[in-house]
């Protein structure tokens, strides 16, 4: 057995055992897949882990950067406190008209705002709205600007914020340094800010499943 495939049945173990069959879910990823939305969802076992990061904190506000499907931010959003509210931001219009679907079907669509645009773009909104702390943020977009998202996401933060960057591993390119690949670029300067902001205290793990070998960063805000 290679070990891609030895990943993938031990993901497939993880849910049976951890993670109740929930037709909702089911119906979200095969929505994301009649649509032809990339296959880049969160694993289940990863969705499960985001949520009960929201639980863990008793999280009242969400923010997610890139929604693809929404299958991430559903997971997220059922984890609220009663009244809160995720913020999910998605360049691509028919990306997003399929994520509206989708909350629509899990119910949640009073606790999600989803808003169509460039996430930058969005974020500068957001902050000329005056838009109030989130309690985590969740970085999965496009890695070339993953940069530009911590310095936003550490500006919408208050003490006490999780930050969570997926993807940060990329198969392991992230320790090339002559890399050509703006998504690994994009990912070292990600490290090096986390590296030198004494404002929060973070780490990597690294991780294998259905997805490949990959990795996330997660950190909280200290000050």
């Amino acid at each position: 057995m290679s070990e891609t495939n030895l990943w993938e049945q031990v993901d497939l173990y993880i849910e049976e055992k951890l993670i109740p069959a929930d037709p909702v879910m089911d119906k979200i990823l095969a929505a994301n897949r009649l649509a032809d939305l990339p296959p880049i969802d969160v694993t289940p076992s990863q969705g499960k882990l985001l949520r009960i990061y929201v639980q863990m904190i008793g999280a009242a506000r969400v923010l997610e950067i890139g929604t693809l499907g929404g299958y991430s931010a559903v997971w997220m959003a059922g984890a609220l406190r009663q009244g809160g509210k995720l913020v999910t931001l998605e360049a691509d219009p028919r990306h997003a008209e399929t994520a509206r679907a989708n909350f629509a079907l899990a119910g949640l669509e009073d606790s999600i705002e989803l808003r169509v645009g460039y996430a930058l773009e969005q974020l500068e909104q957001l902050a000329k709205e005056g838009i109030e702390p989130f309690d985590l943020i969740f970085i999965d977009a496009d890695k070339p600007n993953n940069p530009g998202y911590l310095q936003w996401a550490l500006r919408f933060s208050h003490p006490g914020t999780v930050i969570i960057g997926d993807n940060v591993v990329r198969g392991g390119e992230i320790i090339d340094p002559h890399s050509t690949d703006p998504r690994v670029a994009g990912v070292r300067t990600f490290f090096d800010l986390l590296a030198g902001m004494p404002n929060i205290s973070a780490t990597a793990i690294q991780t294998v499943g259905s997805k490949g070998y990959d990795g996330f960063a997660i950190g909280i805000v200290t000050g």
